[in-house]
């Protein structure tokens, strides 16, 4: 699908954004990179200033966080629950771990550049990072596994998915995974940790 000129502008910018840092990016760049005339001012046909991309880039990337994780949430509860748990977790790591990978532009400008704009902190906060952690705790009071399960599960929703940010970032900062565990083995562990919160009852069924 043919992208227009301001989904271009966009991505490019978050892209340059992440490479350089946004002060070090200028209109002109992002003009050139977008496939405009580099300091012919087509940037300002579409936003105001440079400031209006990054801001644009950040809402439209929640607004597309909030409705992939509706639909990654639909796909997993159409999972039958006759599925061993196990694989169910597994689906559901795996997923998380796509999902942080995806915003790899905007999780570096977050981590670099967005201290200068608490406003689109609050955006990333609430609108991809609060997401995903609800979406696990959804996902883990759906399962009927966990229904008896005593447990705090807003806090285990920010543990296991804090997790799944954290190998990713790791992965990104420092070129390798963290205790250099493959993704295989991080997953099979979260599974792992995962199953350790289910409750007498539903183990014995399980065993």
């Amino acid at each position: 699908m043919t992208r227009s000129t301001r989904e271009r502008i966009i991505d490019e910018a978050l892209r340059l954004f992440a490479e350089r840092g946004y002060s070090a990016t200028s209109v002109a760049e992002i003009e050139a990179a977008s496939g405009l005339s580099p300091g012919a001012g087509g940037l300002y046909r579409h936003f105001k200033s440079k400031y209006e991309v990054l801001a644009a880039a950040v809402n439209e990337h929640a607004a597309r966080t909030r409705a992939q994780i509706a639909e990654t949430l639909t796909d997993l509860s159409a999972v039958d629950t006759s599925t061993e748990i196990e694989e169910r977790l597994t689906h559901l790591c795996r997923a998380g771990l796509a999902k942080v990978r995806e915003e790899r532009d905007l999780t570096r400008v977050f981590f670099r550049d967005l201290s200068q704009f608490p406003e689109l902190v609050t955006t990333v906060r609430e609108g991809l990072l609060q997401p995903m952690f609800d979406a696990i705790t959804t996902w883990f009071r759906a399962q009927p596994e966990y229904a008896e399960a005593d447990a705090d599960w807003p806090a285990i929703g920010a543990a296991l998915g804090g997790a799944v940010v954290h190998y990713r970032l790791f992965e990104e900062t420092v070129g390798e995974p963290p205790g250099r565990a493959e993704r295989d083995r991080f997953v099979a562990a979260w599974v792992c940790l995962a199953l350790g919160l289910l409750p007498r009852s539903a183990v014995q069924a399980i065993g």
